[in-house]
C-alpha cells in the first residue's frame, strides 16, 4: 500500500502552490551524515553528477565537498529514477538540503517516487526528513514518520 494517495495530497505536488522546487531537509547532520548520503547514492546505483560553480568534477568525499562548498557553489544532481532529478546543495555540514522538481512528479507514480526517496534518506541517516514549500522552511508539509517508516502529511493537504 502506498504511503500517500495522489488524490489526497495533490496540492502538495502543485508547483503553483508549493513552488516548482520545494525543499527537503534533514536537520542536525554532520559530515558523516553527508558521507552516508553519498554512499546511499552509490549503493543504489543512482546516476549522479557533481559540480562546483557549474563545472562537472569527480565526486569527492563529503568532508572535501563541504570544505569546497565554502568557496564554490557545490551541487550534487542525482537521478533516483529516469526523469526524476534531485539536487543536493552542500551548504553546510549541519543540514542536508535538497530540492525535487514537482513538474517531474505527477500522479501516483510521482508520489511513490518521492516517498521512496524520502524513506531511503531517512533509513540511511536515521533522522527525520521534511519537505517544505520552496523557500519556506518553517512550514513542512510532508515528513517521514520514523516509527511507522512512512511518509505522512504534516499540514492540511486540502489548502487552497
Amino acid at each position: 500500500m502506498p504511503d500517500l494517495l495522489w488524490d489526497d495530497v495533490r496540492n502538495f505536488f502543485d508547483p503553483d502552490l508549493m513552488g516548482s522546487l520545494p525543499d527537503a531537509r534533514v536537520a542536525d547532520t554532520s559530515v558523516e551524515d553527508w558521507q552516508a548520503v553519498l554512499d546511499l547514492v552509490r549503493s543504489q546505483g543512482w546516476s549522479c553528477e557533481y559540480s562546483e560553480d557549474g563545472v562537472a568534477v569527480r565526486l569527492p568525499r563529503a568532508a572535501d565537498m563541504l570544505v569546497r562548498s565554502e568557496s564554490a557553489d557545490a551541487l550534487l544532481r542525482v537521478w533516483p529514477a529516469t526523469g526524476f532529478l534531485v539536487i543536493f546543495r552542500a551548504y553546510e555540514a549541519g543540514s542536508i538540503d535538497f530540492d525535487v522538481n514537482l513538474r517531474e512528479l505527477r500522479g501516483q507514480d510521482g508520489v511513490d517516487l518521492l516517498c521512496r526517496l524520502l524513506r531511503a534518506v531517512r533509513r540511511r541517516l536515521g533522522k527525520p526528513v521534511m519537505l517544505t514549500p520552496e523557500s519556506d522552511p518553517l512550514h513542512p508539509v510532508l515528513g517521514v514518520d520514523v516509527e511507522a517508516d512512512r511518509v505522512v502529511p504534516l499540514a492540511d493537504p486540502h489548502f487552497s
